[in-house]
């Protein structure tokens, strides 16, 4: 029980899908997934924000998968820093504690919450500057 998969997790401004294909074409990386803000359930999204990349994932062959979105329209991006280390867990109890642990001296950038998605999902920073976010599938 416990951490299940840890990925790099990256963010673009408007970019993502561009992003998607130079992965593609330059590393053979291979699309899984990849969803958009308008395609979210009861999406009011606005129409800048609607063919934005949500979420994909793309696999590199047998080295792993990196996962990636768009940033809405207005948060801060700075080129250089737009990475985070995602953890997927399988236990939402202990996820919480982790989270929790790794959150003192940081900063909460989002709570842990349950999500359309189906997982219980957060986000922080921790002391040293380093972002994340943590994942757990619902069961059953």
């Amino acid at each position: 029980m416990g951490i299940q998969q840890l990925n790099p997790y990256l963010n673009y401004n408007g970019d993502a899908a561009k992003a998607v294909e130079l992965y593609r074409t330059a590393l053979g990386a291979e699309v899984v997934t990849l969803s958009r803000f308008g395609d979210a359930p009861g999406a009011s999204a606005p129409p800048e924000t609607k063919d934005r990349v949500m979420h994909a994932v793309l696999k590199l062959g047998d080295a792993g998968t990196i996962m990636l979105s768009d940033i809405h329209p207005g948060m801060p991006h700075t080129p250089g820093t737009n990475a985070y280390v995602c953890l997927s867990f399988d236990d939402a109890a202990g996820m919480a504690q982790q989270f929790e642990a790794l959150a003192v001296g940081g900063q909460v950038t989002m709570p842990l919450e349950d999500t359309f998605w189906g997982a219980k999902f957060g986000m922080l920073m921790d002391a040293f500057g380093v972002r994340w976010m943590f994942n757990c599938e619902k069961k059953g």
